[in-house]
């Protein structure tokens, strides 16, 4: 059985959806926001309990919890890019997460956790899941967070899980994300935007390599990273720390683009400023590598860009009941 930390966020609600449609057990959704607060994600899943993250302690203790438990996977966090509480994010994103991966060792269960592409900073070394994280300098502290804690899961040698994988999510967008505010993926803004105000809004460029909205980024569906998620349980690649993009930088313009076709809206692109307490951690370009994933026997990405944001827009967003 599988328990799912986030669950009531936006990769793990869409993940237990995953869970459910593999038809593989959830002992356990943890959330720090309880289902009475946000009850949409989870309205259509099926699992055993639903904790607090508060409560999940006690009931890892449990020798049932223990004999049933065969997977963690550790979506729960703050992933907030603007988040300047350096203590909060320690604790919360690097210390809680050493104490589930010591849990997963001690009881010989797999875990899956959530690291992020923040962890390359401004790119300068390239996108690649096998620089020595040691290396890596965030742009900001909840970039930080995570790649600490990556560099302490790799520095554990026999004392972690023989299946542990943390992994480095890029541009995730897709359906579930809609309690985000301003995390949320421009996907889902730019559809807003254009139900609104028959426009879309996209960042002018500050550098001259860059044309207005030719900014670059590895966009990936939300079905994608679930699918491979539940690939890595099964298949049980080696350990280690991998990449979660489509392997390909498209502009924000693509993205736009796609939006308003599948809206069939008629384009309308206006530039703004970058707000200036982002502009020097603004990245122009990301682009996952994922050459040891595929390396590895794992699956290929199935939705580009355009086909995802046709299911977005026309399977989740332009329906009355948007959740998976």
């Amino acid at each position: 059985m599988v328990i799912v930390t986030g669950a009531n966020g936006f990769i793990g609600s869409a993940f237990v959806w995953e869970l459910n449609r593999a038809k593989i057990p959830v002992l356990a959704c943890v959330d720090l926001v309880s289902q009475e607060d946000r009850p949409e994600p989870l309205a259509k899943r099926q699992f055993e309990r639903f904790l607090l993250k508060s409560e999940l302690w006690d009931f890892l203790r449990r020798p049932e919890v223990i004999q049933k438990t065969k997977w963690i996977v550790h979506l729960g966090a703050n992933s907030s890019t603007t988040e300047t509480n350096w203590e909060h994010l320690y604790e919360n994103n690097t210390q809680y997460t050493q104490r589930i991966f010591e849990w997963c060792t001690e009881h010989n269960v797999g875990i899956i956790y959530a690291s992020s592409a923040a962890t390359y900073g401004s790119g300068e070394l390239g996108y690649h899941d096998f620089l020595d994280s040691e290396q890596l300098k965030p742009l900001n502290l909840y970039g930080e967070s995570k790649v600490q804690f990556d560099r302490w899961a790799l520095r554990q040698g026999d004392r972690a899980p023989k299946n542990w994988y943390g992994l480095k999510f890029f541009n995730v967008f897709g359906p579930q994300e809609y309690h985000k505010g301003p995390m949320a993926s421009v996907a889902f803004k730019s559809f807003h935007q254009i139900q609104k105000a028959g426009s879309i809004e996209l960042f002018k460029s500050h550098v001259p390599q860059y044309q207005d909205g030719e900014q670059e980024r590895d966009f990936v569906y939300v079905k994608d990273v679930c699918s491979w998620m539940l690939e890595l349980m099964e298949k049980k690649p080696k350990s280690g720390i991998y990449n979660m993009g489509f392997g390909q930088a498209r502009s924000w313009l693509d993205l736009a683009r796609s939006v308003f076709r599948s809206s069939r809206k008629t384009e309308n692109i206006r530039f703004i400023e970058i707000p200036s307490n982002i502009r020097n951690q603004y990245q122009y370009y990301t682009c996952a590598d994922m050459n040891k994933w595929i390396a590895a026997g794992m699956s290929a990405p199935k939705w580009p860009l355009e086909k995802a944001v046709a299911d977005y827009v026309e399977n989740y967003l332009s329906k009355s009941d948007p959740y998976l």
